[in-house]
């Protein structure tokens, strides 16, 4: 989940905890080739693009290109957690309890309401129907978001919380957006209703809390 933009996400921070210039250019860089590969692939596809393709567009060499992604498919990392980062803070940062649905959905809404990669992040999720390398990405990191937001409702629960419940919270708040953002990507007009991120994970989130 990505909509938002690295100094977007950080805004919560307190001032000493702010990033200095150096991390932000770093940031910035990260997201530069993340914006650069999205574009790539979604156009024309992993298999067609290369790292060395990656980094001339993005204006950085290769070894530098390696010092920020692993390979080219991590490349387009920042664009898919860097909302997902928001919402976990958002989360962390309310009451010490586990969160209501309606306190779900208004992080959610809080973490997708804004950023400029709207469509790039679109274009990447689409690809990624057809493109298995980009797929394994989404799911790893999704994976890994549910994994972490799993730790922070922990730390929320009180004690004697049964944390089967703490799993499932996790697993079926992390599918919300996961499922959102999909939909949101492929469907346009029709049983989405043009609908934006943030509205769809607030239905996904409010269904789930209904009861499927």
């Amino acid at each position: 989940m990505s909509l938002t933009t690295p100094t977007e996400g950080r805004a919560m921070l307190a001032p000493e905890q702010r990033l200095t210039l150096a991390e932000r250019r770093k940031v910035e860089t990260r997201l530069d080739i993340a914006r650069t590969a999205a574009r790539l692939f979604a156009e024309y596809g992993t298999a067609e693009v290369t790292a060395e393709r990656i980094a001339a567009e993005a204006g950085i060499g290769l070894r530098t290109f390696y010092r920020y992604a692993r390979t080219k498919e991590d490349a387009v990392e920042p664009m898919l957690t860097t909302g997902a980062e928001h919402w976990l803070e958002i989360i962390a940062a309310g009451p010490r309890r586990l969160p209501t649905v309606a306190e779900l959905e208004l992080a959610a809404l809080q973490s997708l309401s804004g950023g400029d990669d709207f469509e790039l992040t679109r274009g990447l999720l689409r690809a990624m129907e057809t493109d298995p390398a980009l797929r394994a990405v989404w799911h790893r990191i999704n994976m890994e978001g549910e994994r972490e937001l799993r730790r922070v409702l922990a730390d929320l629960a009180e004690p004697g919380t049964d944390p089967v419940r703490v799993r499932l919270l996790a697993a079926a708040a992390a599918g919300a957006i996961r499922i959102a953002l999909e939909e949101w990507a492929v469907v346009e007009d029709s049983a989405a209703g043009g609908a934006t991120p943030a509205e769809l994970t607030v239905r996904c989130l409010r269904t789930l809390g209904a009861g499927l």
